[in-house]
Parts: structure tokens; C-alpha cells; sequence
């Protein structure tokens, strides 16, 4: 049964937020407002996530491999926002050709960038089997690319609403990785209930994983919270247990998939967090849409994992005085390493999962209620 005390008793128009509130755009910048990934003529633009938060850049991405390149290299990425941008890649491919072949191809190779993303899979079949028998196929493609795109956002604070309501004033909570607006194409998953509680008037003070080896707790949550106003501490992969033992009142992550079962992938680290929160009692919620949510996965054993480069772990990027963006190797020469991107946390250490359509327990018979 969906969690009621969530999602009838505390439905959206309930939560103590103005209509105009609840519309308003979320991700400022400088006090512009924009999106992590959009779409102009058959150019994809997307904030540049490989330069936050030291450098703010816009990039270009002109073709269907550029942007296939972007999602791969991680200029784009996190769940919703790799989604969104393979189903405008896709939409890219039918713009360049009407050639069947041409776009299965396209669309395998859009697939093989990043495996675990459920998002990915989710928006390239949909773009590709609503345009690939219509009279208009390149219209039918960017209408879907973009719906995809807008129902993205719109999820995202229904996230954000639901979520909140979990959320008490001073609350201190703890995230992993990056799962706010550049998680997604606006306000996020994991963020969008502490931004959403922020917009309610409620004080929220966020501990940040920096979430090795890529950083993106430090890099760019932090950089969110910052354009936020929003109080919050970094604080080390290894300090959870620490923390954790002096009181936080709960921690909230994302999902790049979500088993029929409720196992799900995360960053890695995520798993180790749950258990952690398990022995000191702190509810540990998954915050995703349902476009996370892979039914043909039974379980999060048959969740894909992808390995990543071991440069990632071997060494990291700094800004340089002039400006640019240089690679230093911290370990030592000829040394190697394992870079697994996710986890699997089991059902078992899940407290509930917050979707667009409410909060579940995560099982397969609450699930399968939300399709």
C-alpha cells in the first residue's frame, strides 16, 4: 500500500506552499534562470558539469555523437539529466537522417554510453519508437525529446513537494553524490525535497558527501546549496559513521535504477551509507521518478554496473592559475585501481522511495502500483 500518511493526507496542494511558489523556476544562476540540458534548432546545450563549480560554461553539441560523447565523458550526467539528453540525441539523429539503419545505429551507440542509467534506456526507446514509423518523423522526435525534457522538471518538483513533507524545521540531513538540478533537467531528486522545505520556510542544514572519486558532492551539491542559500557542511566519504553517531535526522539519495524489488543503484558508496544508517537508526530515503524504475530488473542483481576509467581514482583535476582545467596523478606511478560508478543498496536498508506519485515502501507489490 503507498505510505497514505505521504501521499493522500499530505497531497501537493496541502504542503503549505503558494501556487506561485510551487511554480516558480528553480535553478538561478548569476539570477538566470536555466536548465541542465535543452534543446536550440539541432543543437543540444547543456551546462558544462566537467568545469563546476570553478567555471560556468555553456556547451554546444551539434550532432548525435557529440552529445553521446558529452553523456560518456560526464559534461552531462546524473540520472534525469542523462535521460533528457539521450532523448535529444536521439531526436539529433532523426534531424541528420531519414535512414533507418542510420538511426538504429545511432541509437545503439547513444545506449552504450552509460549502462546503468535507467533514464538513458527509458528516452532513446521512446523517442525512437514514436518517430520511427510517423509520417513526420523528426517532428514526432523533438515533440517526445522535449516532453521527455518538461515531464522530467515537472516530476522533479512533484519530488520536491511529496518529499518535504517528511522534512521537519531544523532538520539536519545528510546526501551522496549530486542529485539536484544538474541531476536533472530541474530541481533534482534527492535536493528537490530540502528545496522544496526550504521554499516552506523550514531551516535545513545539509551534510555533503564529496563523493570520491569524481567529487560531485563537493563540486557541484555544494555549489547548488551555495545559489541556494542553503547551509551545509563537506564533509568526507569516510565521516558518515561519524556524523551519523552524533545525530542526523535523515539522508536522502538518488537513483540511477530502481529493481522490480526495490534494490538500487547508486554512486558508489551509497550502499555503505545505508547500512551505516540502519545501525544508527537514520531513515534512508531513495528520491527518484518512476522513469528510474526498471520492472525488468527483478532484482538489483541483474542491475548492470558500470566500470569507469582508473584515472578517475589514480588522480583528479584542479584549476590551474591560468584557468584551465589540468589532470594530477596522486598515486604512485604503475599503480593500478578498480572504479566501479555504482552500488547496489538492498531493499531491506531502504525506508522509502519518494516519486512523483507519492512514497512507497520499496517492494515489488508497491511498485508495481505506481506503472
Amino acid at each position: 500500500m503507498l505510505l497514505q500518511q505521504y501521499f493522500e493526507v499530505r497531497s501537493p496542494q496541502k504542503l503549505g506552499v503558494s501556487e506561485a511558489k510551487r511554480d516558480e523556476c528553480l535553478m538561478q544562476v548569476n539570477g538566470k534562470h536555466y536548465r541542465t540540458v535543452w534543446m536550440e534548432g539541432s543543437a543540444v546545450k547543456m551546462i558544462n558539469q566537467l568545469l563546476l563549480p570553478h567555471k560556468f560554461e555553456i556547451a554546444a553539441l551539434a550532432t548525435h555523437k557529440d552529445t553521446a560523447a558529452a553523456i560518456k565523458n560526464m559534461t552531462v550526467r546524473g540520472a534525469g539529466a542523462i535521460g533528457v539528453s539521450a532523448g535529444y540525441a536521439m531526436a539529433q539523429a532523426f534531424l541528420e537522417s531519414s535512414d533507418l539503419e542510420y538511426i538504429e545505429n545511432a541509437k545503439k551507440h547513444i545506449e552504450s554510453t552509460r549502462p546503468t542509467a535507467q533514464n538513458l534506456f527509458y528516452a532513446t526507446n521512446r523517442v525512437f519508437n514514436a518517430a520511427k514509423n510517423s509520417a513526420k518523423q523528426k517532428e514526432t522526435a523533438m515533440f517526445q525529446a522535449q516532453k521527455i525534457a518538461d515531464e522530467d522538471a515537472e516530476n522533479c518538483r512533484k519530488i520536491g513537494e511529496y518529499g518535504s513533507a517528511l522534512i521537519k524545521d531544523g532538520a539536519k540531513i545528510e546526501t551522496h553524490c549530486n542529485a539536484g538540478w544538474l541531476a536533472f533537467c530541474d530541481w533534482g531528486s534527492a535536493l528537490a525535497p530540502i528545496y522544496f522545505a526550504k521554499r516552506q520556510g523550514k531551516k535545513v542544514f545539509v551534510y555533503v558527501d564529496e563523493t570520491r572519486p569524481r567529487l560531485q558532492g563537493m563540486f557541484l551539491t555544494s555549489w547548488e546549496l551555495l545559489n541556494e542559500g542553503i547551509e551545509h557542511r563537506i564533509i568526507p566519504d569516510n565521516a558518515g559513521a561519524y556524523f551519523m553517531s552524533q545525530g542526523i535526522d535523515m539522508m536522502i539519495v538518488g537513483a540511477d535504477r530502481i529493481a522490480a524489488n526495490g534494490d538500487t543503484a547508486n554512486k558508489i558508496g551509497t550502499f555503505e551509507k545505508a547500512i551505516v544508517a540502519r545501525e544508527f537508526g537514520v531513515p534512508f530515503y531513495i528520491a527518484a521518478p518512476t522513469t528510474t524504475f526498471d520492472l525488468k530488473c527483478k532484482t538489483g542483481k541483474d542491475i548492470p554496473i558500470e566500470e569507469r576509467s582508473e584515472d578517475e581514482v589514480l588522480s583528479v583535476s584542479e584549476l590551474a592559475d591560468d584557468g584551465i582545467m589540468k589532470k594530477v596523478m596522486l598515486a604512485p606511478q604503475n599503480s593500478h585501481a578498480l572504479n566501479p560508478a555504482f552500488d547496489v543498496t538492498p531493499a531491506k536498508y531502504i525506508t522509502g522511495l519518494i516519486t512523483e506519485k507519492g512514497i512507497v515502501k520499496p517492494n515489488t507489490v508497491e511498485i508495481k502500483r505506481l506503472s
